[in-house]
């Protein structure tokens, strides 16, 4: 795809300074968010980048300026914000004031606000936006994953967070596959294609690649986490009922400053051990009411995947057949 030059004409140098920020830190903001570069040109900010992107960027400038030029008070601050949410700024300010109710800002690689679709997903984005930590159990196709990743970008576009960790335990589904081949990099990433599922589809590819190779997005085994404090971070276990009661606990205290976490899981599809405690059920009980914790549970009116989907869970669960591990 081909670069795209735009030009939008400022009528002074205070316009530039507004848009751009102090030491040109909404300049850099651009870059580091869409990867577009802006260049002061004969009484012009120029755009250089990728259509989408610089697309974008256009729109949140485009009106800004209208904003100052009909007089409105608008700050750098303002436009970093708009920025972050990478939507034109009558949509950003709707949201602001609250008229947008379930939505938030737009994914890169998508033309539509990312909406709750049931009364249980609302409740979990309302869940994630409240609480430090958030347990979300349900069946598959509830949207568990998705809309935590989904807020997770939102979250990073916004500035709330400087990065996204996603960590899933590497634990076989019912298969010995044995033997892998390759590096260890190679072994493990099976275990987290879902993950980069998710990002694949909420992300348009530059975006996606950048992140991943800046370390803004790290993708790794839940083995990885002992030790570590994660600070100003969007963490997100997926499929934690696959971790131990030990493996959660460790888990849940890398939480660190300015941070928050998602745990997803369905108790249905635990492939431990018969003898090995689920470490998702245990956390749901010990955890219930704690003040920061928000623990949402999800059912069969959630699924948005293909409409049998539902019709499977249920069937499932009505002829006890569901082997639930707690």
């Amino acid at each position: 795809m081909s670069e795209a030059d735009l030009q939008i004409p400022v009528q002074s140098v205070e316009e530039a300074r507004i848009l751009l920020g102090p030491l040109d830190s909404n300049a850099r903001l651009i870059r580091e968010l869409h990867g577009v570069s802006v260049l002061v040109r004969d009484g012009s900010l120029r755009l250089l980048g990728d259509p989408q992107h610089v697309q974008t960027v256009q729109h949140v400038l485009e009106d800004s300026l209208h904003a100052l030029r009909s007089g409105r008070k608008l700050t750098t601050q303002d436009v970093a914000q708009r920025l972050r949410s990478g939507v034109p700024a009558e949509i950003a300010d709707a949201a602001a004031h609250g008229l947008l109710p379930g939505a938030f800002a737009v994914p890169a690689a998508k033309s539509y606000a990312i909406k709750a679709r049931t009364g249980g997903q609302t409740r979990y984005l309302e869940m994630m936006d409240q609480e430090d930590v958030v347990i979300a159990v349900g069946p598959a196709g509830t949207g568990k994953t998705y809309l935590a990743v989904a807020q997770a970008i939102d979250a990073m576009k916004r500035g709330f967070v400087r990065r996204i960790v996603l960590v899933r335990p590497a634990v076989e589904a019912g298969e010995k596959l044995g033997f892998l081949p390759g590096d260890f990099q190679a072994k493990i990433d099976p275990y987290l294609r879902p993950m980069y599922d998710a990002l694949q589809d909420l992300l348009d590819p530059r975006t996606r690649t950048r992140w991943l190779e800046s370390d803004v997005v790290e993708v790794c085994p839940l083995a990885y986490m002992r030790g570590r404090t994660l600070n100003r971070s969007f963490v997100i276990l997926d499929e934690a009922q696959n971790t131990t009661v030990t493996q959660m606990l460790m888990f849940l205290t890398r939480l660190g400053e300015g941070s928050r976490m998602v745990v997803t899981g369905d108790p249905s599809q635990c492939d431990l051990p018969l003898h090995v405690t689920s470490g998702l059920g245990d956390a749901v009980r010990r955890l219930e009411g704690t003040p920061g914790i928000g623990i949402v549970h999800l059912d069969a009116g959630d699924v948005v995947r293909h409409p049998v989907v539902s019709r499977i869970v249920v069937a499932y669960g009505d002829h006890g057949n569901r082997p639930a591990r707690q």
